[in-house]
């Protein structure tokens, strides 16, 4: 774990960094050939899925299915939580990162650990880190929360996010459902595979402007571990791309929409049926951008794989059975691999 070392840039928050940047610390640049162009990807046409309608309409439950198998990923609208509300949660991100830094810091993570304030936990010299600051909590179940990484400034923050939190419970439970039964599985065959008691993860993610965004990455490319992963976007700066048929492509900010993708966890266990897309973050030269990211479940230590009656002879099992842990997930991660290449048969 090579957490400290002598560069200045290795000490502070990105946040600090760029507010007096005169020049680009290493360990951030991207050694790619091509450089990132925010302006290159034109806006991909995401599906947009109406979740009040999942339970009864037979033709959104179709249209989720193929946003799933072709996407990865869907605009979710409908969703049941208030425009206001919603604007409430960013609020609250907000005003947390708008904190002094001496703050912020009474939150810091600890060195071997992702959940509280920071930035990427570093696990080898030559890993490239992501321009952001996050703020990582575990908030379901109740009982493992790490109370102390909570801020109390400001005020309102407990109070928001777990109500907030309450609402993404429900439609996780909603886009489990009708996920299993698009399949033509029962409705909590998903839900069963992850166990009651996973625990489930929010993560505010704050990108600082960059005076040469082109270098930079605000999280370099990967899909995440979750079953689904539900993203409430910054309200005008976009910044995520999916890679669809080897290209870049923009995912829009659509007003009160929750963006949600599937990861590794649901396509281990649909055999492969629904894809874990991989995704990136750009940044913005100019203008910060803030997001709130909650991981539904998050790795646990249940065993995971195919169900049985996906797996026929024309469709083969895939995928083994495996424990899909945290460690396992960011040290491949972290390489630049993709954990779930190491689960294939």
């Amino acid at each position: 774990m090579v957490e400290s070392g002598n560069h200045d840039s290795m000490n502070k928050q990105v946040q600090e960094i760029a507010a007096d940047c005169h020049q680009l610390p290493q360990r951030f640049i991207h050694k790619e050939d091509k450089e990132y162009n925010a302006g290159a990807s034109s806006p991909a046409e995401i599906p947009v899925i109406d979740v009040s309608l999942l339970t009864s309409s037979p033709l959104e439950l179709h249209k989720l299915k193929s946003a799933v198998t072709t996407w990865g990923c869907f605009q979710a609208i409908n969703h049941g939580i208030e425009s206001s509300f919603l604007e409430k949660v960013r609020e609250i991100g907000k005003l947390f990162f708008q904190l002094p830094a001496e703050e912020k810091k009474k939150y810091l993570r600890e060195e071997d650990d992702v959940e509280g304030y920071g930035n990427d936990m570093v696990l080898s010299d030559d890993q490239v880190l992501d321009w952001t600051d996050r703020l990582y909590l575990t908030v379901l179940p109740k009982d493992q929360r790490k109370i102390q990484f909570w801020p109390q400034k400001p005020t309102n923050f407990r109070e928001v996010l777990d109500e907030y939190i309450s609402n993404i419970e429900l439609i996780y439970e909603v886009v489990l459902k009708a996920l299993a039964r698009s399949l033509n599985l029962e409705e909590d065959c998903f839900l069963n595979q992850f166990g009651t008691t996973a625990t489930k993860s929010a993560r505010f993610n704050y990108y600082p402007p960059c005076p040469w965004p082109e270098k930079v990455l605000g999280v370099k490319p990967h899909a995440d571990s979750s079953a689904i992963t539900v993203l409430l976007q910054d309200k005008e700066v976009e910044g995520l791309q999916l890679l669809k048929d080897d290209q870049w492509v923009g995912v829009p900010i659509v007003p009160d929409a929750l963006t949600i993708n599937v990861g590794d966890q649901i396509e281990i266990v649909s055999n492969g049926i629904f894809k874990s897309p991989v995704h990136r973050v750009l940044v913005n030269s100019k203008k910060d951008r803030m997001t709130l990211a909650v991981f539904c479940p998050v790795l646990s230590d249940q065993v995971i794989g195919p169900v049985d009656s996906l797996i026929t002879d024309e469709t083969p099992r895939l995928y083994k059975n495996v424990t899909y842990s945290l460690d396992f997930f960011f040290k491949i991660y972290q390489q630049g691999g993709r954990p779930i290449d190491a689960c294939k048969i």
